[in-house]
């Protein structure tokens, strides 16, 4: 895993940009932005947000920005309150009109947090262009390892079902499937114990 590190303000644009290409065809992104030319416009403006509010957790990056994961650390999986009024005018040039979407997503994946404190694999993608290579197992497991060696377990929830064999393979346990309300899109929610 030599060539995942911490991925640093540098790395800020370019994995901000290869999440929006990685996500393009997400369900729940494609659910907050309908239509694919804005949601590829406004993409990268939002996962730039989420890197920045990832900062006090745990970003790594493989190579120049190939793949990418931003975890929330135990107790910090939720946006405080103030930290949103904070990024409020930035939330809505990067949202615009689809706020009431993202925050019913936001709301339902917040719903489904376990109480007891855990590592939350906020985001993890790789850029479609070299996917198949191993680089999302890869970054997942090297923030997997820095995990277990704080003794908490992880947790993630996805939107895209073609994901649970790849979480299933690094240890994680499907513990639940629900809907986001109003036509919103199903989640899986999947947790690994320390070591899994």
């Amino acid at each position: 895993m030599s060539d995942v590190r911490d991925a640093g303000i540098q790395d800020r644009a370019g994995v901000a940009a290869m999440l929006g290409r990685a996500f393009a065809g997400d369900p729940a992104m494609s659910y907050i932005f309908p239509d694919p030319v804005e949601r590829a416009r406004r993409l990268p403006r939002l996962f730039a947000l989420l890197f920045d509010g990832d900062a006090d957790g745990m970003r790594l990056v493989a190579g120049p920005a190939d793949a990418a994961t931003l975890w929330r650390a135990p107790g910090r999986a939720a946006t405080p309150l103030g930290a949103m009024v904070a990024q409020a005018p930035a939330l809505i040039g990067a949202l615009g009109t689809a706020i009431p979407r993202a925050l019913r997503i936001s709301g339902a994946i917040g719903a489904h947090f376990p109480v007891e404190p855990f590592w939350y694999l906020h985001v993890a993608g790789v850029d479609p262009t070299q996917q198949g290579r191993g680089l999302g197992g890869r970054v997942i497991r090297a923030g997997l390892a820095r995990n277990d060696a704080s003794g908490h377990p992880t947790y993630l929830e996805t939107a895209t079902e073609s994901n649970l064999g790849l979480y299933g393979a690094l240890g994680f346990k499907l513990i639940g499937d629900w809907e986001v309300p109003r036509g919103g899109p199903r989640f899986w929610s999947m947790q690994r114990a320390v070591g899994g």
